[in-house]
């Protein structure tokens, strides 16, 4: 079955202190219990979720009149022959034609109408931008020499997104595909809506002991769920606006396909101080100019590649060969998945990449670094190969809420890997597990057409059929070298894939890491993905699963690997991990970090340690 047949079918490393959007999410939570009312001063917090009450629609305009004006708005757009409400904030010249073409197309507005009766659906279009090179795929490739942007529209009713390709300049929809049961980046305006709602809501005002203003929010843009809500049962587009309050932040999920407030949970931040900005640093113009809108070639230690950033799949690196032979088609880190209750499945699904064009919490942060690997032997001679570094950051880090991750491409001499990177702290609670989501297209030493992944089952080497998953945890069958898989194809080549454990020397203390073998189709991963997978289940659903229905044989066939480690943070004194706080020294106020590293290393077949 082809890639878009097979979807149709479907519903619907050591570290460099210096490093995603976020998307939040969220079993069933207990009854509701009463929530604070003394305001800062009190005493005891419940942490458990409180569900908001029921309240009419007409009584949630009268409390927030920008909800009013809002469903004016839908009023009218569904009453016109193209259903589909328009983006809401000011967009420049080309982005508007891009815009009003996009809506002009019929293949887009019928995302709109409900296919069985045509009554039209709740439509928004939330992103129009100009096409990066990661967004461009084998539909799109007339886009290489064009001047195209890319229309992202939501659909509230189905959940599901419709990204239109539009090439400006010959006044033309390029492509369009619709993507079932995944959510865009949200315009800031809806942003400013949800921290609207939720500083008018009596459930926070009685957690927080006073109303808060709108602009009291943090990451209001961010998406989310409370499982046992709406927002998981029923798949509504929500957000997570926060308001920081002492050690604790309060987490008020907003429901903007209704309009509504969800409900509200504190979570610990632990005990630390802001650290003071100085300085933006981001230098956003430049970094999109140099690493987003254009590819970085580089050739050195036998190697050659080039990266990008990308729209939401952070850092990526293509075409990487060793001594002239393809090693890598595709090496992206597309989800941050991050839990802070097992019990409660709550928490945010992350995205990392360009700091313009998207509503992202936490960008990159100057472009890429390469750094000299130091020998294995310590002798401070010639470097044993180098690293690729990307520095993730909201500008607050490390204050509470604020996050920082790292993307690191390790290339030695001898022709190993490694892709991973890092988890610098600090979140929205001291009680995190941190899942991030590799897309490894590893071709295996071939041309990529053939590659065979095998798992070792304590005696022999099994080949893997057909698209699956499996656990990497202490528990799986390794070999002498700690290599549970290989990957090789018909003339030899190949690579043996090693977990990490915390055997690298980064202080790490291993992935648990789930891992996925796909058959390869362009139109999963081989452009920049929206967010796949919620963030809180604890098995492997982390998202690539669904690239599996129905599963596709794998054995001598063009294969992607996925990789998910399982991170679990602290802040005990003595035990952080995944953490970062902000401290006084030589009277300046720094940031004091407790890195977790992950990813796999790669070992050709042959040679290599």
């Amino acid at each position: 079955m082809t890639g878009p047949a097979r979807r149709a079918a479907r519903r619907g490393i050591a570290v460099a202190v210096g490093c995603g959007m976020l998307t939040a999410c969220g079993s069933a939570p207990p009854t509701p219990t009463p929530t604070p009312s003394s305001g800062p001063a009190a005493a005891t917090v419940d942490p458990r979720p409180v569900l908001a009450g029921p309240a009419s629609p007409e009584a949630l305009q009268s409390r927030v009149p920008a909800l009013a004006t809002r469903e004016a708005a839908w009023t009218a757009a569904l009453a016109s022959a193209a259903p589909i409400l328009p983006f809401s904030g000011a967009i420049d010249a080309d982005r508007r034609t891009a815009h009003d073409l996009a809506l002009a197309q019929p293949e887009v507005l019928a995302m709109a109408r409900d296919p069985q009766t045509g009554a039209p659906l709740r439509a928004e279009v939330m992103q129009v931008r100009p096409l990066l090179p990661a967004d461009v795929t084998e539909a799109t490739a007339a886009c290489r020499a064009s001047r195209c942007h890319r229309v992202e529209i939501y659909n509230y009713a189905t959940n599901a997104t419709l990204v239109a390709t539009v090439d400006v300049a010959a006044g033309r929809l390029v492509a369009s595909e619709t993507r079932p049961d995944t959510q865009p980046e949200l315009p800031p305006a809806l942003g400013d809506l949800a921290a609207e709602i939720a500083s008018r809501s009596p459930e926070v005002a009685a957690a927080l002991g006073e109303a808060p203003g709108a602009g009291d929010a943090g990451m209001p843009n961010v998406k989310t769920a409370l499982n046992g809500s709406r927002c998981e049962r029923s798949r509504h587009l929500c957000v997570a606006p926060t308001f920081i309050q002492g050690d604790r932040a309060l987490w008020a999920i907003v429901d903007l396909t209704d309009g509504r407030l969800v409900g509200t949970r504190w979570t610990d931040l632990g005990q630390a101080r802001s650290a003071a900005v100085t300085e933006k640093g981001l230098q956003d113009e430049a970094v999109m100019a140099t690493y987003c809108e254009r590819s970085t070639v580089v050739e050195r230690d036998g190697w050659s590649l080039a990266y990008r950033l990308t729209p939401s799949d952070g850092l990526e690196l293509v075409d990487v060969r060793f001594q002239g032979r393809p090693v890598i088609r595709s090496a992206k880190l597309v989800d941050w998945h991050v839990s802070y209750s097992g019990a409660d499945g709550f928490g945010y699904s992350d995205a990392v990449g360009c700091p313009q064009f998207s509503t992202a919490s936490v960008v990159a942060f100057n472009g890429p670094a390469i750094e000299d690997l130091p020998p294995a032997d310590g002798s401070g001679g010639e470097a044993d190969g180098f690293a690729i570094v990307q520095d993730f950051r909201s500008e607050l880090w490390p204050a509470a809420c604020n996050y920082r991750y790292t993307q690191r491409f390790e290339l030695y001499r001898d022709g190993r890997f490694r892709i991973g990177g890092a988890n610098l702290g600090r979140g929205c609670g001291n009680q995190g597990t941190y899942r991030p989501v590799l897309r490894i297209d590893v071709t295996a030493g071939g041309d990529g057409t053939a590659d065979t992944v095998s798992a070792w089952d304590g005696t022999v080497w099994q080949p893997w059929t057909e698209e699956g998953w499996r656990l990497l945890d202490d528990a799986a069958p390794d070999t002498a070298e700690g290599q549970p898989l290989r990957i090789t194809t018909a003339d030899g080549g190949g690579y043996a894939v090693a977990p990490n454990r915390g055997q690298f020397g980064d202080g790490s203390r291993g992935d648990d890491a789930w891992v996925y073998v796909t058959r390869h189709h362009p139109d999963e991963g081989d452009g920049d993905l929206l967010t796949i997978g919620p963030c809180c289940n604890a098995d492997h659903r982390q998202g690539p699963e669904q690239f599996m229905v129905p599963p596709e044989r794998v054995d001598a066939a063009d294969v992607v690997l996925w990789y998910v480690p399982r991170l679990v943070n602290s802040d005990v004194p003595g035990e952080q991990y995944c953490w970062a706080e902000a401290v006084i020294e030589g009277g300046r106020t720094v940031a004091r970090v407790y890195p977790c590293a992950f990813g796999p290393m790669f070992v050709p077949l042959g040679g290599g340690s």
